[in-house]
């Protein structure tokens, strides 16, 4: 392996974390460092849970015990030594921020430049006095509208709003807005108390009476008979007879509104939004800020309207300013706000530039970071730090490229060199071929995944990976991988739509061929998934009756300006789609209880299994019994948890195996009970690939482990906890599941960038399952990236030319060798690079 030219390296002895099998290790600093390998191999444990953790560490130990509680500490990672260790900076996929408050503006300071240049150098009305930067924010007292506090949107609650259904009495719960269990139960008991009758129809009591239960906000206390009528309930009052207990009342109105400001439950806090009616706020008229912060403008916009500018627009109106090209006169009599227009202006623009070339040109200060994706976050916080121009430092990426068109991982590698040249080491978690390409060194882990990855394959410059005869990634590196294009399938009809407007859509018309498989592709922000994830989403849906489920992001339900799609409506094709079936990257479950074999209802027939058995049936154990969530067979110390937190005070707090079960979640008793030598915990802990082996005499359950293996997912644990998944992964468990469901066609499949996060290898056996589909007589039409795939696609729909405003439209459609020749795609080149290259 050739050193030469390296200034030095960090040495990594005896790495045993996750499945990492003692590895040591040499890796160069200041250099771009690649690590690869197939999905699970132990890249990220490397890089993340080794390299990073260890720096992390040793970081915290330099800081006050106090600060230290602050900071989200990972866990001390399984390694005899590191040495050469620089500082390190971690820039991790994550979804967005949950606040609505935090956006685009805020997560890159644009926002903090914006409010000084109009607290500076604002062109403010005539006899106003200077305002200060924080007054320009609607999230600080000094700036926000004091009739909606910042929100822009005004709420209230009318009694058609809490009481849908007047026809009902309150005991048939015509106060919808009251909590639907004992809470409301406890509210219809004190009305009782009161003499109102709570057995005639709302719209039968007195108006006087119904609006002091919605509007008062008097707080009475009752005694409270449950169970008795009015009549009762008067007589025992009247003779003082002993209360169950003494009830407190609350208006409905301030429940509702006393509930949403507090709650720390997302679901309640859904759940009393809907009783509340929203409109745009009457006096800043939605745009969240007090009247003199509104009437200051600069270039003839208020800070408001400056913020829906996209970055793009932004830089095309600052650049004059940061050259010294001052518009006519403007500020003559102000010398000082041209120096601090020019200074904040090219501040601005350096920041800004930095955006543009990672092709975010298209996003808005305004934006609400919820809605971003990882890849368009991770890549705000990477411009951020090439601007901070820190020195030194080991940026640790987790695949950059997630997301990204072919087009614009151009423009991440030149912004990744900016940070290597500026003194700093990047290590990259990476399966993207063309940052393969480009780095300085690679360090291939493998071979397999989960049990059979865990080493390293090879440590040097990219050319040595070529005689490593044990790497799967050589092959595509190197165009070894089998031929890309092949016979396209022919539809058996069209899926028309018409008219579709939302986002950067406008009167689109698009038409999807049926029985084929196509790949919707475009730059970044271009409009894929608006088109197919959300417009055609929603028309099939309605077409078909669904009712679908809004995304469980933990964001504020009124806050959350939702966009909406303001028209479009499908002309034909739906007489060949009977069902709908959406694989997203949404978490398959929320909490560490929910895992691949919960999820995937592989669990109910190993349970089964186990309850059959001879010693089971003895003791009379059901399939139940064999449950982590349920209390006859979980462990009692645990709670079927399988680990107890320790709090360490100003430490992070451990996480340890549960001291009574040894982290196997269940109690003694259910643990006696074997199937073929291994109990219920010992299957939970088998990999997937494993559990095929094992339970191969049982058919349910080693076709349903051989599709999860089928789509790359043969390292995961079956009772691996769904909160340690990826979105990638999250998405393959689904397509698996969908897999193992019997085929009678005529399905739509929408699939969402599925090869995020995949090794090329494990991209191919994707396809295979993606055939499978199209094959038994549906549809799968994919958003994607991936060259490899949509060269091998039946039928390529590409969105563009450009990102936001200036996308939108179809560039090219067509088989693929039809797209990779159009003039107009950004896609083009790629593509035909790709099918060139391999066939």
């Amino acid at each position: 392996m050739d050193k030469t030219d390296l200034t030095g390296f960090v040495r990594v002895k005896g790495a045993r974390e996750h499945n990492l099998k003692n590895i040591s290790v040499d890796i160069p600093r200041d250099a771009l460092v690649v690590f690869t390998g197939v999905s699970g191999s132990g890249k990220s444990s490397l890089a993340f849970g080794t390299l990073y953790a260890e720096a992390q560490r040793r970081y915290l130990e330099s800081v006050s015990p106090y600060a230290r509680r602050l900071f989200n500490q990972m866990s001390i990672p399984e390694v005899d030594d590191i040495e050469g260790l620089p500082p390190a900076v971690a820039l991790q996929q994550q979804r967005g921020a949950v606040s609505t408050r935090s956006s685009v503006g805020s997560v890159t300071t644009i926002s903090n430049l914006l409010r000084m240049l109009y607290s500076r150098a604002g062109d403010y009305p005539a006899g106003q006095d200077i305002i200060y930067a924080e007054s320009f924010s609607a999230n600080t007292p000094e700036g926000a509208c004091t009739e909606c506090h910042g929100l822009g949107r005004v709420y209230q609650v009318t009694e058609q709003s809490m009481v849908p259904d007047d026809s009902l009495t309150i005991r048939q719960k015509a106060v919808a807005a009251w909590p639907t269990a004992w809470g409301g139960q406890n509210q219809r008991d004190i009305l009782t108390s009161m003499g109102i009758n709570v057995d005639v129809p709302w719209r039968e009591l007195p108006k006087k009476t119904r609006d002091w239960i919605l509007f008062t906000d008097e707080q009475p206390q009752l005694p409270v008979y449950p169970g008795l009528d009015l009549e009762k309930t008067q007589k025992a009052i009247k003779h003082k007879r002993q209360p169950d207990y003494m009830g407190t009342f609350t208006g409905v109105k301030r429940y509702v509104m006393q509930t949403f400001a507090t709650t720390q439950s997302q679901l309640m806090k859904k759940r009393v939004a809907q009783y509340m009616l929203s409109s745009e706020c009457p006096l800043c008229l939605g745009k969240r800020l007090r009247k003199e912060s509104l009437s200051v403008k600069f270039a003839g916009l208020d800070i408001a309207d400056m913020s829906k500018q996209t970055l793009a627009q932004l830089h095309q109106l600052f650049e004059p300013y940061a050259a010294g090209q001052m518009q006519s006169g403007q500020h003559a009599d102000h010398p000082e706000k041209l120096i601090v227009t020019r200074r904040i202006a090219q501040d601005l623009c350096a920041r800004l530039n930095i955006m543009l070339d990672l092709g975010l040109g298209y996003l808005t200060p305004e934006r609400n970071t919820p809605t971003l994706s990882p890849g368009e976050l991770q890549r705000l916080r990477l411009a951020t730090q090439v601007r901070s121009n820190l020195f030194g430092v080991v940026y640790v990426l987790d695949e950059p490229s997630a997301g990204l068109h072919p087009a614009d991982t151009a423009s991440l590698l030149r912004a990744l060199d900016k940070l290597k040249v500026a003194g700093n080491s990047l290590f990259v978690v990476e399966h993207e071929i063309d940052i393969i390409r480009h780095a300085d060194w690679i360090i291939d882990v493998g071979p397999g995944a989960g049990q059979h990855g865990g080493q390293i394959l090879y440590s040097g410059r990219p050319d040595g990976l070529q005689k490593v005869e044990s790497s799967i990634t050589r092959k595509y590196i190197y165009n070894e991988s089998a031929k890309v294009t092949g016979p396209v399938r022919k539809p058996n009809g069209w899926l028309k739509l018409e008219g579709l407007t939302r986002n950067n859509l406008n009167e689109l018309d698009a038409a999807f061929p049926l029985g084929v498989l196509t790949s919707v592709t475009g730059v970044s922000g271009s409009g894929k998934s608006t088109l197919v994830s959300q417009v055609l989403v929603e028309l099939v849906a309605a077409q078909l009756g669904l009712k679908l489920t809004e995304a469980e992001e933990e964001t504020d339900p009124l806050a959350d300006e939702r966009v909406i799609t303001l028209g479009g409506q499908i002309t034909d094709g739906m007489q060949h789609i009977k069902r709908l079936v959406v694989v997203d990257q949404k978490p398959i479950g929320r909490t560490p209880r929910s895992n691949l074999a919960t999820y995937t209802g592989l669990f109910d027939h190993v349970r089964k299994l186990f309850a059959a058995t001879k010693l089971a049936k003895s003791r009379k154990y059901d399939a139940g019994r064999f449950s982590f969530n349920v209390v006859k067979g979980r462990c009692p110390h645990c709670e079927g948890e399988g680990f107890v937190m320790i709090e360490l005070l100003f430490l992070p707090s451990v996480y340890a195996p549960c001291p009574t079960c040894d982290g196997t979640r269940y109690n003694s008793q259910t643990l006696e009970v074997l199937y073929k030598d291994k109990n219920i915990a010992d299957v939970l802990n088998m990999t997937v690939d494993e559990a095929a082996d094992f339970f191969d005499e049982e058919l349910a359950i080693s076709r349903a482990l051989q599709v999860v293996s089928e789509v790359g997912l043969g390292y995961l644990r079956l009772g691996q906890s769904a909160t340690e998944l990826s979105g990638g992964e999250a998405q393959r468990i689904k397509l698996a599941t969908e897999l193992q469901r019997a085929q009678h066609g005529q399905t739509l499949y929408i699939l969402d960038e599925p090869t995020t996060g995949l090794h090329p290898s494990d991209v191919e056996r994707l396809l295979k399952q993606c055939n499978r589909l199209v094959d038994a007589g549906n549809t799968v039409i994919a958003i994607e990236h991936d060259m490899m795939v949509v060269a091998k696609s039946d039928w390529v729909v590409d969105i563009g030319p450009d990102a936001g405003d200036k996308g939108g439209t179809i560039v090219a459609q067509g088989i693929p060798e039809d797209v990779a020749n159009s003039k107009q795609s950004k896609t083009a080149p790629y593509l035909r690079n790709t099918i060139h290259s391999k066939s």
